[in-house]
C-alpha cells in the first residue's frame, strides 16, 4: 500500500508519500514542501497547491491520502485559511478518486513517537529511523507528512490484524 500524507500550512505544505512492503518494511518515494509566498494572492497560492499535489498524486499513484486534523490555529483568520489550504488538498485528492483520512497531531506523534506531546525534532528523528533515511527530510513539514502517513499505515496495519483475530 501506498500513502500520500500531507501537512497543510500556510507558508508551506508538507508532503510525503510512504509504501509498506509485504514485509512490513517501510520506504520513502518522495518528499519535501510546497512553499507559498506570502505576496501571492491567497487563490493563486491555493491554485498551486492544487497543481503541485495534483502532479504527485499523478507520479506516485498513492492508494490513499492521509492529513492532519485541524486542532488549533493562533486567530481565525489563521483558522480560516488553514482551512482553505485542508479543502484544496482533499479536493486534490478527491479529485483522483482517493479516500482521504483524517488524523490528530496527538494521534500522528503517538503513532510515530509513542509519545502524543513529541516535539517536532522527535518526530523527524523518528521518521528517519522508521524510513532508514540516510538523513533528516527538510524541513519540518516533509518530516511531519510522513508522519501522517506513517500513521495511516500503522493505523490500516493493527485495524487488519484485528480484523483477522475477530475471525
Amino acid at each position: 500500500m501506498r500513502v500520500l500524507g500531507i501537512d497543510c500550512g500556510g507558508e508551506y505544505t508538507g508532503y510525503g508519500v510512504v509504501e509498506i512492503h509485504s514485509t512490513g518494511k517501510l520506504s520513502c518515494l518522495t518528499c519535501g514542501a510546497i512553499k507559498l509566498s506570502p505576496r501571492e494572492k491567497l487563490p493563486i497560492r491555493l491554485s498551486r497547491i492544487y497543481m503541485h499535489l495534483g502532479a504527485i498524486i499523478s507520479e506516485h499513484q498513492p492508494d490513499e491520502v492521509a492529513i492532519e486534523d485541524v486542532f488549533y490555529a493562533l486567530n481565525v483568520k489563521s483558522a480560516l485559511k488553514l482551512g482553505q489550504v485542508r479543502g484544496v488538498a482533499m479536493l486534490a485528492a478527491a479529485s483522483a478518486g482517493l479516500e482521504v483520512s483524517e488524523y490528530s497531531p496527538l494521534t500522528i506523534k503517538s503513532s510515530v513517537v509513542g509519545y502524543g506531546r513529541a516535539e517536532k525534532q522527535q518526530v523527524q528523528h523518528m521518521v528517519t529511523r522508521l524510513l532508514e533515511l540516510p538523513e533528516p527530510p527538510e524541513p519540518l513539514d516533509a518530516s511531519d507528512a510522513l508522519a501522517i502517513a506513517i500513521c495511516h499505515l500503522h493505523t490500516i496495519a493493527t485495524l487488519q490484524r484485528q480484523r483477522a483475530v475477530a475471525r
